[in-house]
């Protein structure tokens, strides 16, 4: 059995959630064993900065003894940076160290900070091709493995005829921003389509300034109420501007809709155009009328939506379910366990 030192940025953290925890029992299949580390207090800095100090020293005093500990294992697994946008004691791990990466980090910590970690690891494993493309250059091994969707759990739902239809977002508040760009449109669709309401899954409410507050549902987000909350929704949105951090998202609120059974609408940004070309799912949406006549025309057609969900559904149970990606994780940390670093790989990081 292999045996995996994995250091996450805290409990909650959604990367920790789904690109690791999901993982941990079906990887045992394919022996891998991983031990999780997690930042007691987060790996991200608090909101006030005068308490960074202190969280930082803190977060590093708490993460030695587990630093420690991954000289009792044969690889270390890493999620992202230790401390937020700083690289510490990832030297410090035991080689050979994996870095697992699903965002755009280097737009926060800067190049010269992902180029030393890049090439501190002996391996790289990227959310999405647009990251592995950038961290290609300061690492030869860098390998691509999707965020994994529990189908199982994440399944698609027998609707009751109804004659209301619910368009969803799920998500954290800090994307309401995404939200609020494309509110015309769905002011536009709510107004003219009075069974229509638009449901909002997250960890607050959004302060929409134009949508008919009726037709607006807020669910508080939980692990508990989260898959319901998307499974008795109707048509699911993901806009996202196009900008260089969305570039390096992974699409997997887009992947959730479609384990759920649910035709999407989402911006052609990032991973988001990568699933539209493996399936028809749904519409890739622009600007603001593309927004509206996508919706439109998803919200006229119930055969329609039950055909793109269907497609959806099959594709997240082929390419990213939990097996697939645990099979494909535990591939690749017996292979970095047992095969030698690419000399020619540690030379052109040690001196470019």
């Amino acid at each position: 059995m292999l045996q995996v030192s994995a250091y996450t940025g805290g409990r909650h953290v959604a990367s920790a959630r789904f690109r690791l925890r999901q993982l941990i029992a079906p990887m045992r299949h394919y022996g891998v064993s991983i031990h999780e580390h997690s930042a007691v207090f987060g790996s991200f800095p608090p909101v006030h900065q005068a308490s960074r100090p202190l969280w930082g020293l803190v977060t590093l005093a708490q993460r030695i003894p587990s630093v420690l500990q991954s000289y009792q294992a044969d690889v270390s697994l890493i999620q992202r940076e230790m401390l937020s946008t700083f690289v510490t004691l990832e030297p410090a791990l035991k080689p050979p160290r994996v870095l697992d990466v699903d965002d755009a980090i280097w737009i926060h910590m800067g190049d010269k900070g992902a180029r030393r970690l890049a090439r501190l690891v002996d391996a790289i494993i990227c959310g999405n091709g647009h990251i592995a493309k950038y961290f290609s250059q300061w690492n030869c091994n860098v390998r691509i493995i999707h965020t994994a969707v529990d189908d199982k759990r994440f399944s698609s739902l027998a609707k009751l005829p109804s004659d209301s239809l619910v368009i969803g977002w799920s998500g954290a508040s800090s994307a309401f921003r995404e939200l609020y760009r494309i509110e015309p449109a769905l002011s536009r669709v709510l107004k003219k389509q009075s069974r229509v309401k638009l449901r909002i899954v997250a960890d607050q409410k959004p302060q929409f300034t134009v949508l008919p507050e009726a037709q607006c549902e807020f669910v508080q987000w939980s692990p508990e109420a989260e898959v319901s909350a998307i499974q008795q929704m109707d048509i699911g949105i993901m806009p996202l501007a196009d900008t260089s951090w969305n570039q390096g998202k992974c699409a997997y609120k887009m992947l959730l809709y479609m384990a759920c059974g649910l035709p999407v609408v989402a911006s052609p940004v990032g991973m988001n155009r990568e699933v539209f070309a493996m399936t028809e799912c749904g519409f890739a949406a622009g600007d603001i009328d593309e927004w509206t006549d996508s919706l439109e025309v998803l919200i006229a057609d119930a055969d329609r939506r039950r055909i793109l969900g269907n497609n959806g559904r099959i594709l997240v149970s082929k390419q990213f379910s939990v097996d697939t990606i645990a099979r494909q994780l535990a591939k690749e940390l017996h292979a970095i366990a047992v095969v030698p670093r690419d000399d020619a790989c540690v030379a052109r990081r040690s001196t470019e």
